[in-house]
């Protein structure tokens, strides 16, 4: 019932276009995004005076530039991997190659980043191929073998030649994408915010054409496509090289933003390989939109667990008092325990991801403020009693499966 909108009550009012409750969600989510430089050239915060204000600063808005691009990253990781089912453990190594190709032919040659970034692109979806023709031929874990070997290879190699890629330290001083660096973080963040829109629309139009159907086919089941007369490695490939040159271009704008830099522990350690697999899943894995919260949200989280320090202060409702509690140890020190600790009490708290629970939850709340007898369809819209008793107790008990 995809199609179907609310008829009646007070979702229809807010909603006169009758778009679907997951689509609401997501125009409200990216209308606070586009608005959020304008909070702070107003010094304003969001949130609950006496419970929880956030200030909206120019430090925030270096923060989110960060999360956005990271958001691509995880998006790129989500459509090979969520919808085809090819699980990518070296996915970073595309990260590593639109970034620092684009600062080498900055930094060594003087090509401007409008140039070094598409060339960057191109090199990483050529990695797509050349990774991606031999290894998509495997299954299971020979694949995910060849994918994590990978990186690991290239991270010895720059390693090895310190002197062109800078070793552990990497390169510096590449140039700001059109001339925005440090300062006033407004333009880089549009400049984030509308690559982020622009790779979502064409990542979520793949995923919902006939090649993407093709991919979740795959996903089930290939034994399946191959007797369909389709052949399986040919849309993996696509699929792979697609994610390699998303994954490079968001390396790339990366180190040429006011927060990256052509590093190897900002672009192709262990862990980042890791934590784009845990953005995806926590977002919700096979979903490009999930892919693309569970990256924002995991950026922000770990930056905001290494910026705390040793006290925590607990706001007192209807105040603006707090109460101030010292740990014996500064949060920042421990930071990644608890960072695996509270992406792990999410993973089992949300099974389907943060979109799949935010949509279900959404989906109550029409139903408890909604007007008339009209009941809240899957994607709004009325439907049977005994319809939507069963409808209600599936979702409860799964989750969504048709989001995308």
């Amino acid at each position: 019932m995809s199609g179907d909108t609310v008829s009646g009550g007070l979702f229809e009012r807010l909603n006169s276009a009758g778009l679907p409750l997951r689509y609401v969600l997501g125009l409200l989510g990216l209308v606070v995004l586009a608005v959020l430089p304008l909070l702070s050239e107003l010094e304003l915060g969001i949130g609950v005076p006496g419970v929880f204000v956030l200030v909206v600063d120019n430090l925030l808005l270096l923060k989110l530039v960060a999360a956005l691009y990271f958001g691509m990253f995880a998006m790129s990781w989500d459509a090979v991997s969520g919808y085809t089912g090819q699980i990518s453990f070296g996915h970073g190594l595309f990260f590593a190659v639109g970034g620092y190709s684009s600062a080498l032919l900055n930094i060594e040659f003087g090509v401007d980043p409008l140039l070094s970034i598409p060339v960057g692109v191109v090199l990483s979806a050529v990695a797509g191929v050349v990774i991606g023709v031999p290894a998509l031929r495997l299954r299971g874990p020979y694949l995910s073998l060849v994918t994590l070997v990978a990186p690991l290879i290239l991270l010895q190699i720059f390693i090895w030649r310190s002197d062109v890629f800078g070793g552990e330290n990497g390169l510096f001083g590449q140039d700001p994408f059109l001339g925005y660096g440090g300062g006033d973080a407004t333009i880089p963040y549009y400049i984030a915010l509308a690559l982020f829109v622009f790779i979502f629309a064409l990542l979520f139009a793949v995923t919902r054409s006939d090649a993407g159907k093709v991919f979740t086919a795959i996903r089930e089941d290939e034994d399946a496509v191959a007797a369909a007369g389709l052949n399986p490695a040919k849309f993996k490939i696509f699929a792979f090289v697609l994610s390699a040159a998303v994954g490079g271009l968001a390396g790339a704008m990366f180190v040429h933003s006011p927060v990256g830099g052509p590093r190897p522990s900002e672009l192709m350690s262990v862990i980042i390989n890791v934590e784009v697999i845990i953005a995806a899943i926590l977002g919700g894995m096979g979903t490009i939109v999930g892919a693309a919260v569970g990256g924002i949200f995991l950026s922000l989280l770990q930056d905001a667990l290494s910026n705390m320090g040793d006290t925590v202060a607990v706001p007192i409702l209807g105040t603006d008092l707090s109460l101030v509690f010292s740990l014996p140890i500064p949060i920042h020190e421990m930071d990644f325990l608890l960072f695996a600790v509270i992406t792990l009490v999410l993973l089992l708290a949300l099974p389907g991801g943060i979109v799949r629970a935010g949509v279900r939850w959404g989906r109550r709340a029409v139903r408890r403020f909604g007007d008339g007898d009209d009941a809240v369809a899957t994607d709004g819209g009325t439907e049977a009693p005994e319809r939507r008793a069963y409808r209600n107790y599936r979702e409860d008990l799964r989750g969504d499966d048709d989001e995308h």
